[in-house]
């Protein structure tokens, strides 16, 4: 592997963090779908709720020597991780039901929360990919919201899912059970009225 090629898939992996891209497509769905004086006060919840939290969790994980990287990649650390992280997530999607969110993305808070739910119970057998679930659940998801989105996001995906590889941070199985899950989630959020 040349050092280009690693450093692509270094930088493609950061971007691609599920914390990131969750992040970005969040903040799309709601500019996109909801009038600008309520996607603000909104964002400042989600944030102050979910994205914040999640984002010093991984960041004192590191540091305490909790988990090797903030990608969380030992599938041994993730079992300290999801039980912090699925209450989080919990939290974040009890503050936009509160705070009135479109019934749409509330769905998403609440998908997202059975993802995390769904991929630390797949973690007792195999470390699903929460980088190419979390891409392709956005992705999907965004194809809803806008198809130049959706577009760029499926690029951004697969990069993802190639970096994942080349990093050797996943297996193809680990990689493919990702997409497949979060194919699953995004369609239930964006294309079903659950």
């Amino acid at each position: 592997m040349s050092i280009r090629a690693r450093r692509l898939a270094v930088v493609v992996s950061w971007i691609g963090h599920p914390l990131v891209f969750v992040t970005i497509s969040v903040g799309i769905a709601l500019t996109t779908q909801v009038a600008s004086r309520a996607a603000i006060p909104l964002l400042a919840a989600l944030f102050l709720s979910l994205i914040a939290p999640m984002g010093l969790l991984l960041f004192f994980g590191v540091r305490s020597g909790r988990w090797a990287d903030a990608d969380v990649s030992v599938r041994e650390e993730r079992k300290r991780f999801y039980p912090i992280a699925i209450p989080l997530s919990a939290l974040g999607t009890i503050v936009m039901g509160l705070a009135n969110t479109p019934r749409s993305i509330l769905r998403g808070g609440v998908i997202t929360l059975l993802l995390l739910i769904a991929a630390a119970i797949v973690n007792h057998w195999s470390k699903i990919s929460l980088h190419t679930l979390f891409a392709t659940y956005c992705t999907v998801i965004l194809f809803r919201v806008n198809i130049s989105c959706g577009s760029a996001a499926l690029i951004l995906a697969g990069l993802v899912f190639w970096s994942r590889l080349l990093l050797s941070r996943h297996t193809i199985s680990e990689n493919i059970s990702g997409v497949a899950l979060g194919t699953v989630g995004g369609i239930a959020t964006a294309w079903m009225s659950i």
